[in-house]
């Protein structure tokens, strides 16, 4: 395959691609559930109202509240609340909290610190890794530990053989700066899911995708054959775009989509040539070029952010693109000459 160094041999690549394929596997990571469930009084409810950003499952000092399970729709994400488990809430109701995690693609487990972390928990926890479950542990009620908390943390990850993130549902403690990243890490298609659906946590899923983007881009581009990875570049800031355009809520069609890598794909062009030319020097030019690509793609992906939140047009995102790339290309040429 000959370099694309053309706005129309760029154009024609990328049309190249299966662009609906891409759009039914950004279709289905929207559509990733995510499940709360726990031991009785242990915060679910809170920490479920905390993330929607209003009461709808009820919550009270009585153990045993939440008789029922109890679905929120946010947006085409369902985040769901269930019976709390253990001996007060009874074998019926703990059924009940098990039949919602058939759609789980992610499980967080809320678990009270202030209770005590007991041989139950970690059967729990085992049970739902041993069902194929991605799980993420919340150690609520920090906010109510007065010994030492580090003591409190070593000792609920010894008994649970696994790692745990200490929270305060009732203060939001940790929520955004542990949980939610650690959330997102855990699934693939957790970025987009939590993106479209908590705006407040956009600009750290829109992070996620153009960091995970950018390491594919960086391993591509050493590929020390020319133009071999083009596709597979081109195909990598495609995905990334919709999957951002996903976040920011654009309904992305592939006639979109086209537009948007269109707009700046002179740009790009540029790029992938320059990337090429480098590899003919082998050992550092490959290291160069998996520079240039790894930054090229958080240059287009941070574009792309602007793009979506201040919904510029495609002009505008070309000459964001440019700007971008140059104060980058700058930087660089800046930190090599020292």
């Amino acid at each position: 395959m000959s370099l694309p160094t053309s706005l129309k041999d760029t154009r024609k690549l990328i049309n190249t691609f299966d662009l609906r394929s891409l759009e039914a596997a950004i279709a289905r990571e929207i559509r990733a559930r995510l499940v709360i469930i726990g031991p009785v009084n242990s915060g679910k409810s809170t920490l479920f109202n905390k993330l929607k950003g209003s009461k709808v499952s009820p919550v009270s000092a009585v153990p045993g509240t939440t008789t029922e399970t109890i679905a929120e729709q946010f947006g085409p994400f369902t985040l769901v609340d269930t019976p709390g488990l253990g001996e007060v809430a009874g074998q019926e109701r703990s059924l009940i909290a098990f039949s919602a995690l058939n759609d789980a693609d992610v499980v967080v487990l809320v678990l009270d610190a202030a209770a005590g972390i007991r041989q139950e928990n970690a059967d729990l926890y085992q049970r739902l890794r041993a069902m194929g479950l991605t799980v993420v542990i919340a150690l609520n009620k920090m906010d109510l530990i007065r010994a030492d908390l580090e003591a409190v943390i070593r000792d609920a990850e010894r008994k649970m053989q696994a790692p745990v993130i200490p929270i305060s549902a009732k203060r939001g403690t940790n929520i955004a700066r542990q949980l939610i990243p650690t959330i997102i890490d855990s699934h693939p298609q957790m970025a987009v899911t939590i993106g479209r659906s908590l705006p407040q946590f956009r600009k750290l899923a829109a992070g996620r995708v153009i960091r995970e983007a950018a390491a594919l881009a960086a391993l591509v581009g050493a590929e020390p054959v020319p133009a071999v990875e083009i596709p597979l570049l081109v195909a990598t800031q495609v995905r990334m775009l919709l999957r951002l355009a996903a976040i920011y809520g654009e309904d992305m069609t592939v006639a979109r989509a086209r537009e948007l890598i269109g707009a700046i794909a002179g740009g790009v062009a540029i790029r992938y040539g320059a990337q090429e030319v480098v590899k003919l020097v082998p050992g550092p030019g490959w290291l160069v070029a998996a520079f240039v690509a790894g930054t090229g793609t958080v240059a287009l992906g941070n574009a792309a952010v602007a793009f979506f939140q201040y919904q510029l047009s495609p002009p505008d995102l070309r000459r964001l693109y440019r700007s971008i790339r140059w104060k980058r290309s700058d930087r660089n040429s800046h930190h090599i000459n020292e």
